[in-house]
């Protein structure tokens, strides 16, 4: 995976949200409560395959207290699985023939993680797809923090 960013996420507008958690998580993905990761869709722009999202990391967030106590840190198993849910939203909404199905995280290739994430602020994540197929699609995905690249990896989603 190359290290360039996919975007300056210094010219975002991240007053300007798509598509709210609500959005997200009652009409497109399956999951609920604390999985429930993705905050929020920024946008995906007309004729760019991009898409943009947040997660708002808060001092009080469920992982806080337990990893790592006294210095919290974003684990990076939860920026893997918040970029899935973008690209798996973004797959279902713009890749998918429309019927409601299943999708599953079928594995990771090239993550790196680049710098700690730790409250307070909002975590943007960018997503641009590389290969679609029917039961099959892989995302390049990039996390970043403060407007610095912190988490890059190739994630690969499934249709069951």
């Amino acid at each position: 995976m190359p290290t360039t960013p996919l975007l300056d996420p210094t010219t975002l507008d991240l007053t300007r949200v798509a598509a709210r958690k609500s959005d997200i998580y009652s009409a497109v993905l399956q999951h609920a409560g604390r999985f429930a990761l993705l905050d929020g869709v920024l946008h995906r722009a007309e004729g760019s395959q991009q898409i943009v999202g947040f997660k708002d990391i808060r001092a009080d967030d469920w992982w806080c207290s337990d990893h790592i106590p006294g210095r919290p840190i974003f684990p990076g198993v939860l920026m893997i699985e918040t970029a899935a849910h973008l690209c798996s939203y973004d797959y279902k909404k713009h890749h998918h023939s429309g019927e409601d199905v299943f999708l599953g995280f079928g594995g990771t290739n090239e993550t790196r993680f680049r710098g700690l994430v730790q409250p307070s602020g909002r975590m943007i994540f960018v997503a641009e797809p590389k290969r679609i197929r029917k039961s099959l699609f892989t995302y390049a995905a990039q996390g970043f923090w403060n407007g610095e690249l912190v988490f890059e990896s190739e994630i690969i989603g499934v249709v069951v």
